[in-house]
């Protein structure tokens, strides 16, 4: 053989040996992530559903990549983007913030696994089979949410017993979660000899409109409805019921270190970081219909005593003692 050809077949080796060893490597698992929020109001979420796949030894970028699709609050975008993850594909699907992700995945395919977190009885949604033995191809976290709605109106009714008419904000758009809020909030009206003013918003514009109507109403305070796109809008909601001076309780923490009055809820390490985990067990060959949905019990209640202040109300003390947090 000449010296040129040696080299030449030599040199075609080095490039073919690389390119054959990549081709021999398992390929990295692609999960799906269907966030019903936004990126930016998320991230702590995302944050503990990371340190979730940690535990399991999955790193993202390193063993494990992310395919990330966000509705932005728009309930109606979850059934497109649930599809286009389908269609990827990836292994697996992560549903955050909302039982209508879980609901639109399911939709999507029967086959590729499905994780989720969701404030509702995921029984009575058609998710799964029961809470100890789902079947199928869905498993995940639920807290429950919904059912604290009439915990929520009795606590604010502690905290403002002369407030008579109470309202609560629902988003129409989130029918599945919309009835049983409802429902429950109002037997618990009726219990405690309270008047209750449904208001609807699922835009920017119509929180806007609702919280002139409790002007009109003459509401003395808002119960705020579980869902992703109050989620998303906090911020704003703890705004408004400070220029509007409306006492207000809502699910999470976020809402009264914005200057909201008061929270009542699960709390986002312990929701979110077992997805990461079921994520990773389930990556690693482990069926969802053999993993239990797990139910987050442990709830915090969380006041804003600076807010309180500026509202004029005095927080009782039995109530304040049994708060988790207080804000000054």
């Amino acid at each position: 053989m000449r010296r040129r050809e040696f080299i030449k077949l030599v040199a075609g080796s080095a490039v073919a040996w690389p390119l054959v060893a990549r081709a021999q490597q398992p390929a990295m698992p692609v999960i799906g992530y269907l966030g019903s929020g936004s990126p930016d109001l998320d991230s702590h979420r995302v944050r503990a559903f990371r340190e979730g796949l940690n535990d399991t030894g999955y790193v993202e970028g390193r063993n494990l990549m992310i395919e990330y699709r966000w509705a932005e609050g728009r309930n109606d975008r979850l059934p497109a983007l649930a599809a286009e993850l389908v269609r990827l594909p990836v292994n697996l699907i992560v549903c955050f913030g909302s039982t209508l992700a879980a609901i639109a995945a399911k939709a999507a395919s029967a086959t590729v696994p499905i994780v989720f977190y969701g404030g509702t009885d995921p029984v009575s949604m058609g998710l799964v089979a029961s809470l100890s033995r789902p079947g199928g191809n869905v498993t995940g976290v639920t807290t429950l949410n919904i059912e604290l709605m009439a915990k929520r109106l009795e606590l604010l009714h502690e905290l403002v017993p002369a407030a008579t008419i109470i309202a609560a904000l629902v988003n129409p758009t989130n029918s599945v979660v919309v009835e049983t809020e409802t429902k429950d909030l109002q037997a618990a009206a009726r219990t405690l000899g309270l008047t209750l003013h449904v208001l609807h918003a699922s835009s920017e514009q119509e929180i806007d409109t609702a919280f002139m109507t409790l002007v009109q109403l003459r509401a003395g305070a808002l119960v705020i409805g579980n869902d992703a796109y109050f989620n998303s809008r906090s911020e704003q909601l703890a705004v408004l019921t400070l220029r509007y001076a409306m006492p207000a309780i809502y699910n999470f923490r976020e809402f009264v270190l914005s200057g909201g009055l008061a929270s009542f809820g699960a709390t986002v390490a312990d929701t979110y970081r077992p997805l990461g985990v079921y994520t990773g067990r389930i990556l690693r060959g482990e069926k969802p219909g053999d993993l239990p949905v797990q139910q987050a019990t442990k709830l915090q209640l969380i006041i804003n005593m600076k807010t309180a202040k500026a509202l004029g109300i005095t927080v009782p003390l039995p109530l304040s003692g049994r708060a988790d947090e207080l804000i000054e």
